[in-house]
């Protein structure tokens, strides 16, 4: 049972961890949120990723057009599920 709960905990840090890559790939490439086919995937992904991205954003120096909140959300995410997975295994 254990096992199945850390498993979907990987699962769930995991896809958000890949969203927050195609935020950064997005970024780079002009898509209009208003096409038929990339708009709403687009919009998905901005509204799942902003509201971790953005008060990070806010607390990060001003970099001059460097975004490092990524990476700062990446690494984070990482910690917060080594912990969680630690945690619920050394509950069981």
């Amino acid at each position: 049972m254990i096992d199945a709960i850390a498993y979907a905990i990987h699962i769930i840090f995991r896809a958000y961890t890949y969203l927050v890559f195609a935020r950064v790939i997005l970024s780079w490439i002009r898509v209009s949120p208003y096409h038929p086919f990339w708009g709403p995937i687009l919009r998905f992904i901005y509204q799942a990723t902003e509201p971790i991205l953005e008060p990070v954003r806010r607390l990060l120096p001003n970099m001059g057009g460097l975004d490092l909140s990524p990476i700062v959300v990446l690494i984070g995410l990482d910690l917060v599920r080594g912990l969680l997975i630690q945690l619920l295994v050394s509950l069981a």
